[in-house]
Formats: C-alpha cells, structure tokens, sequence
C-alpha cells in the first residue's frame, strides 16, 4: 500500500485559546486578579494535530475555521508553521472561530468559550475518509459514521473520551470500541464507565474490549494492557513544575500513537507519552505546548538522574538523529500591529493551507526567547463583530 498516506487522520472543533496562568488562586465574583502569564493559539482538535506533527507524523485534519481573524491566524499556524495538512478543512462564512479563555491554577484549569457549534459535522468533513494508518478520535454518544468508514479501510482508531456533564456514563458509548484498535481515557472516565473502583480493575475491563486498553492517572503515571503482544505496563508520572495542563491528555495520545507507529514495546510507549505530557504542562497549553522530537532531545540531553537516565535510556536510539528546529511555544505579547493574514475563500469546500507570512512579519519564535513572541489580536474593526 503506498505509504504517502496520513499517518494520523484527524477531525473535531477547533478553538482559538487564551491561557492566563499564575494566578495564585482562582477569580471570586467581584474580584480582579492580574495574572503573571499569558499564551495563545490554536487549541481543541488543533492539540492532537500539532503533537503528532512536531513528532513526524504526516497529519491531516478535517475541522472548521470561521472567516475572521482568529480563524486566518490559526490557519497559518497549523498549515504555515506546523505543516498539517488541511485539504479536508473548510471555512465557513459568517460563522466564528469559538474562542476559549483558560485559567490555569495548580495542575488543572477553568475553561470559558465562546463561540457555536459549526455548520459542518464531522461526518460532512470527512465523507468518505481517505485511507490512513490510524486515526485519532473523540468518542461521543452518538457514533459518527466516518469512524466505521475508516475502521473499514484498515486505519487504527485510537479514541479517547471526555468527562460525561450528564454523569450517566452510559455503557453504550462502550460499543464503539469494537472499531478501535485503542483506548486512552482517564482514571475518572475509564472507573464512570466501566463501573470499577480503581484504575487497574478499569483497565481490566477495558482489555476485553479492545486490543490496546490504556488509563491515565494524572500524577500517578498510566497503566497499559496490550492484548496484542500479552505486555502489561505501569509507569510513573514525571516529576515536574506545572505551568498548565491544557492539552496534555492530547499530547500523551499523540505520543502514543507515534511509538505505537515505530512499533515500539509497550512500556516504552507508555514512558514516552508520560514523558511528552509531562514536558507539555511546563509551557502554556494548547496545541503549541507540545514538545515534539525537538523538547524531547534537548530534555534527553540535559538528563542527568541516574535513575531516569535508566528509565528512559531506550531514547538513546529511539530520539532521531536530526530532531528538527526549536518548536514554536504558546506567544505571550500582542503585537504592534495586526499580522497580515491571507485566509481562503470563505465557504469553499476545501480550505488549502494558508501562505506563510514572512520573516519581518513573524519571527521564528524561539523557547528560550519567549519575550520575542506575539499573540495576535483582531484589528478593531474585526474586535467589533464580536
């Protein structure tokens, strides 16, 4: 089969993220607090296609940007900058790109959005999806039909879920796992839904119903059964200082999905998706904290514990010869004026990737530089719309 097809087929809502960070403690009504960090960028769907794109992935995303400033800017970020492929993307007229403000405190977030649902589904999207090596997927209640289109053309679905607001829980959802080749949700989700009392009875409930079973435990690592190869895995979280933990489930998927690509063991599949989520929470979140080949070279290089130096000694000849260029994390400042966008035609049916602007008007934004980043704002004209 010619392998110049998408190693990650991927579709869900984009959002347009502003992350505030140290706040010291949450907002009471009333009350103002000045914040000592701030980053933006494309979040949502956008997390899981940049992640699998810093780690080599060829990437294709089918969501929806609206035909405003917010929509243009993410555009030149995931086609221009990250090189996602968005043949399968649409803009759509009048409608506007949902816009998120998160507020980190601690090791989780408060999220607020604007914005409405799109004007096209999924399944609209995706019609009949092109052939991939897998897909990564947000199960909901009510099955999308590309999802078995896709299963049908030999692409591995790896799917995660989310946190159920009903609180029912309902064990229906679980009958999509048949089209999976994996599952990767959390602790919380993985015991609501398989009516368990631990991560580990979860997770054996879970391995009777898809091949690859994986739950996530926040602090306490993730454990891993794979039915395929009869390997087991447990491993610790990384001990690190959380900036913001937007995005990190996101990153963990796509780090699994790139070892499970590479054929890698299941433990070390398992360390290197807690590795990358772990050196995503250290920048602001979203879809540009994740590390990519290049964060996870320059973590390895700098190691210097012996007992991870152990841990995680299979990198030595897992991590590429040619990492890539510094990634581009979360810009924090607004600009002096409005960068100059070129978004395509709202409404056509395929929106091609938006041209890179140039070096004068962006410049490459680098980790160890983070002042010389900027965070687009709308000019007034497009302020006023909303």
């Amino acid at each position: 089969m010619d392998d110049d097809r998408p190693e990650v087929l991927l579709t869900g809502l984009l959002f347009y993220d502003l992350v505030l960070t140290g706040l010291g403690k949450p907002p009471t009504p009333g009350e103002e607090i000045w914040t000592a960090g701030m980053g933006c960028g494309p979040g949502g769907i956008a997390n899981l296609a940049v992640a699998a794109s810093r780690f080599g992935l060829r990437t294709s995303l089918a969501t929806v940007f609206g035909d405003d400033f917010y929509g243009a800017y993410c555009q030149e970020v995931l086609a221009g900058q990250e090189g996602v492929d968005l043949s399968l993307s649409r803009v759509a007229d009048g409608w506007h790109t949902p816009v998120t403000v998160a507020l980190a405190h601690g090791d989780d977030r408060a999220l607020v959005t604007h914005g409405q649902e799109p004007p096209y589904s999924q399944d609209a999207l995706m019609g009949h999806p092109p052939e991939a090596r897998t897909a990564l997927v947000h199960l909901e209640s009510e099955p999308r039909a590309w999802l078995s289109k896709a299963a049908a053309n030999g692409t591995q679905i790896f799917a995660d879920v989310g946190w159920d607001p009903t609180q029912v829980w309902s064990t229906d959802l679980l009958d999509q796992l048949a089209l999976c080749h994996a599952f990767l949700p959390n602790e919380t989700e993985a015991m609501a839904y398989t009516r368990t009392d631990s991560a580990v009875a979860a997770l054996g409930t879970l391995s009777e119903l898809v091949p690859v079973a994986v739950v996530t435990r926040g602090g306490d690592g993730a454990v891993a059964v794979d039915q395929t190869t009869g390997e087991y895995a447990d491993v610790p979280a990384l001990a690190v200082d959380v900036l913001d933990a937007t995005g990190a489930g996101d990153v963990f998927g796509a780090a699994f999905v790139a070892a499970s690509l590479g054929g890698w063991p299941l433990e070390e599949r398992l360390r290197f998706a807690v590795l990358a989520a772990g050196l995503s929470v250290r920048h602001h979140g979203g879809a540009l904290a994740a590390p990519g080949w290049y964060g996870v070279d320059r973590w390895w290089r700098s190691l210097t514990d012996p007992d991870l130096k152990r841990a995680y000694g299979f990198l030595a000849d897992r991590v590429p010869a040619d990492a890539g260029p510094p990634v581009h994390y979360a810009p924090i400042t607004p600009p002096a004026r409005p960068a100059a966008f070129a978004p395509v035609a709202p409404g056509a049916e395929h929106a091609p990737a938006a041209p890179k602007t140039s070096s004068a008007e962006h410049a490459p934004i680098s980790p160890d530089t983070p002042q010389s980043a900027h965070c687009p704002v709308p000019p007034p004209d497009s302020a006023r719309q909303h």
